[in-house]
């Protein structure tokens, strides 16, 4: 696998392709993110909503969804693609999704967030989930 970093424009324009697929009726609010997993493989998702809130799912938990069930099972990189009004932050994941990425990522693992535009930040998952509860806290 090339370096996490050579991956971030691919990650990135993952999020944004899957993004425009979002299902979003709700909150007119679409977001795409991309994993990397450990094995160079790219595994995108978009947000679903449901009139039953909060039944609907994040972009984040489908895009670790498609890389389970594509037999991935580690995190080395992140991608989140969402649109917001000037003067707004850049989206990052919401605090389940953070700890849905800590389920299958470590906490130096890259989270690059963006617009259609460009790069609005990079965070580490460590900086996102400060003392993450993960995995290795349940084995013996």
């Amino acid at each position: 696998m090339n370096s996490i970093a050579s991956y971030q424009s691919a990650l990135i324009t993952a999020a944004r392709r899957v993004r425009a697929r979002a299902y979003a009726p709700y909150s007119k609010f679409a977001v795409g993110a991309a994993v990397l997993d450990d094995s160079g493989h790219i595994h995108a998702g978009c947000n679903v909503e449901n009139a039953a809130y909060p039944q609907g799912w994040c972009a984040e938990a489908s895009a670790l969804a498609a890389m389970v069930a594509a037999g991935g099972r580690r995190v080395v990189a992140v991608a989140v693609v969402a649109v917001v009004p000037p003067g707004a932050g850049p989206v990052t994941p919401c605090g389940g999704c953070r700890q849905k990425l800590r389920e299958f990522a470590a906490g130096d693992c890259p989270v690059w967030v963006a617009d259609d535009e460009a790069l609005r930040g990079t965070y580490s998952l460590a900086e996102l989930l400060p003392h993450g509860f993960g995995p290795e806290h349940l084995l013996a």
